[in-house]
């Protein structure tokens, strides 16, 4: 259960988590409490359904679409694996950063020792146990560090608590493309699917399986608010951050040298725990589950080391790439929501007889029309890139 929950929360924890994050804090001030706010809620509506349909079913979510309806699955497993793989790149990128910036490496190198470390890991005897573990553990890594810069920060406090309520602008782009980092691409997916695998799931779990789901978007938002007050903190002062890296400008500002090195520790962290979650969630969905997890762990180790040569030769990853993995992402969310939520209205007899509450029913319905909106803003975003 601590696995999944920490596999999905740094699964969205990675490095486009931290720019989006810094960047709309400087955007909007404290008035970004209020999106953050929204969004928690929002994605606690969204996993609440997709864990509790995919666990109770105890199957992945490509499985369910393909018994729904034959061909879906694997529709989706590509969608899913080709945003993964290019989503990756950047991952790895990040990490190499990080490892630049807390040691003074050069980036590629870093980059390559993060992907040594996941491939280590997929490669160990007991890949499940080490795999859960080292999640658990940069996950708890981020969130000491974050809490410490928050503090040295000194946020106005008050100022973000009243724009929680009662917030000075709202902006529905901003408040959707956070649901959509959070929860968006493989992310939806990766906590449930490591359930599911591990061979916890069924009716009699639905207590825990809840617990757990909403357990990980807490982490994630613990995470979204310690940033958020980090950087807040510091544009308060009237600093002006640099556009290029706000996120480690604002730990410089905020802590010095030391701060400097902790955003290091951060961002290679981040991008480690993305880096196995995507790879993880990626090659789930193009395995079957009666794989055994010895060809499991080793697609997984090829599916990194792809990744890890693209992002050597490319030295980052391609913006063309990019922009259709984007629209990828857009699609993935709403088609895969629809499944589940489809599965719990109409196909009963997938979730072993379990009556699904009503309530939830109505909950995750309304979101996914809110995760349709996000698709078309997503493909706005994209078509306006392109052009």
């Amino acid at each position: 259960m601590a696995g999944a929950m920490f596999l999905m929360a740094t699964s969205a924890i990675g490095p486009g988590f931290l720019t989006q994050t810094s960047v709309f804090t400087v955007q909007m001030g404290a008035a970004f409490a209020f999106a953050i706010a929204v969004s928690i809620l929002v994605d606690i509506a969204i996993q609440l359904n997709v864990w509790r349909v995919l666990c109770v079913s105890g199957m992945r979510a490509n499985t369910l679409a393909n018994t729904v309806l034959p061909g879906l699955g694997w529709v989706l497993a590509a969608f899913v694996f080709f945003g993964g793989l290019v989503f990756n790149i950047g991952n790895i990128a990040g990490a190499g950063l990080g490892m630049n910036a807390m040691l003074g490496l050069d980036a590629r190198w870093g980059g390559l020792i993060a992907s040594a470390i996941a491939i280590f890991i997929f490669l160990s005897k007991r890949a499940g146990m080490a795999l859960d573990r080292l999640v658990a553990a940069l996950g708890a890594i981020m969130i000491l560090l974050m809490l410490y810069v928050a503090i040295v920060s000194q946020p106005p406090l008050g100022e973000a608590l009243k724009n929680t309520l009662a917030p000075e602008t709202i902006d529905p782009f901003v408040i959707t493309t956070i649901i959509g980092g959070t929860v968006g691409g493989y992310i939806t997916f990766a906590g449930a699917h490591r359930l599911i695998d591990t061979g916890y799931s069924g009716v009699e779990n639905v207590k825990s399986i809840t617990y757990t789901s909403v357990s990980g978007i807490i982490i994630t938002g613990i995470m979204r608010v310690l940033l958020f007050l980090a950087v807040l903190g510091v544009v308060a002062t009237g600093v002006t951050l640099s556009e290029d890296n706000t996120a480690a400008d604002a730990f410089q500002h905020a802590a010095g040298e030391f701060g400097l090195r902790a955003f290091g520790v951060v961002l290679f962290a981040a991008g480690l725990s993305s880096v196995i979650g995507a790879a993880y969630t990626s090659v789930s969905f193009v395995t079957s589950q009666q794989s055994s997890d010895k060809t499991r762990n080793f697609a997984t180790v090829a599916f990194i080391a792809v990744c890890a040569v693209a992002f050597v030769v490319l030295n980052s990853a391609p913006q063309t790439l990019l922009i259709f993995a984007g629209a990828i992402n857009g699609l993935i969310l709403p088609i895969g929501f629809a499944i589940v939520m489809w599965v719990a209205w109409c196909r009963r007899d997938l979730l072993q007889g379990y009556k699904y509450p009503t309530w939830l029913l109505v909950l995750g319905v309304l979101a996914w029309f809110l995760t349709i909106f996000i698709g078309v803003m997503a493909f706005s975003g994209i078509a306006a890139l392109w052009s």
